[in-house]
Formats: C-alpha cells, structure tokens, sequence
C-alpha cells in the first residue's frame, strides 16, 4: 500500500497498529541483531541516554515500564546485561550510558535513518499529524486501561 492508497486502506484499529509496530520492529530488531543487541536493550540504552540527568536503576527501570510495560525485574536482567557488555555503567548511585553505548546507539540510528525515511517517506504531513493524534489518545486510553486491570 502507498501513501496514495489512503481510499482503500482499512480503518485504523488493533490490528493494523499490531501489524504496523511488528513489522517495524522486526527492522529494528534485524538492525540491533547484527550488533548483537536485542530490542529490550536498544529501549533501555535509548532511555539512559537521552535523559536530561542521570538515572538511578529504580528510576530506569520504571521508565523503561512506561515504554514496554514489562515485569520490573525483567528489566532489571536487561539492565544487568547491558552493564555486563559495557554498554552502561554504575557511578554510584546512578546509571551512566559508556562510550561503548553511546557508538551502538548511534550506530542502530544511522543504520536505520534510511530505512526510516523510506518507511514514512511521502506521507503527507497531514496525515503524519492525525496519526499522531489518534496513537497518542489510544496510548492514553491503553494505558488507563491497563492501570485499571493492575489496580
């Protein structure tokens, strides 16, 4: 489907934001595998990375939960893995992206801004604008929904 399909595209819902977050996932982690990095990892490293200030583990992990939703101490085990290869590091009480992480995150970016611009390439800035709306509302309306199931 083009971005010109836009009369014959099925209504947005479940699925086709199922479809769309997979396939573009399995890019980034067929991306991330040739650096021998999963994708949880790539979401951990981007978040100790682009923070305003240092993040303790605590504080890394619950925003490393808002993004994935996962068990805290799976994210701990992936915080654990990315201080075993050097992608990160205590100092003291906080967490610090090295060198090492700061080149695979920039590495993963580059290796996948082309790819990137191919996939939203030719959408319409409109049509950016609207999808960006309604994925923000179902995020918000997810995420409340799923604060209720865990209440």
């Amino acid at each position: 489907m083009t971005a010109n399909a836009s009369t014959t595209a099925p209504l947005a819902g479940s699925r086709t934001l199922g479809l769309a977050h997979y396939a573009a996932r399995g890019v980034l982690e067929r991306v991330l595998a040739r650096h021998g990095a999963t994708f949880h990892q790539q979401v951990a490293l981007r978040a100790a990375i682009t923070t305003d200030a240092p993040r303790t583990p605590d504080d890394l992990i619950a925003q490393v939960q808002d993004s994935l939703k996962a068990e805290p101490a799976d994210i701990r085990a992936t915080l654990d893995e990315l201080l075993a290869k050097h992608l990160l590091i205590m100092d003291g009480a906080h967490l610090r992206p090295t060198d090492a992480g700061r080149e695979l995150f920039a590495a993963v970016g580059a290796e996948t801004a082309s790819i990137t611009a191919r996939v939203w390439g030719g959408i319409p800035a409109e049509d950016l604008a609207a999808t960006g709306r309604v994925l923000a509302l179902v995020t918000e309306r997810a995420n409340a929904e799923l604060a209720a199931l865990t209440a």
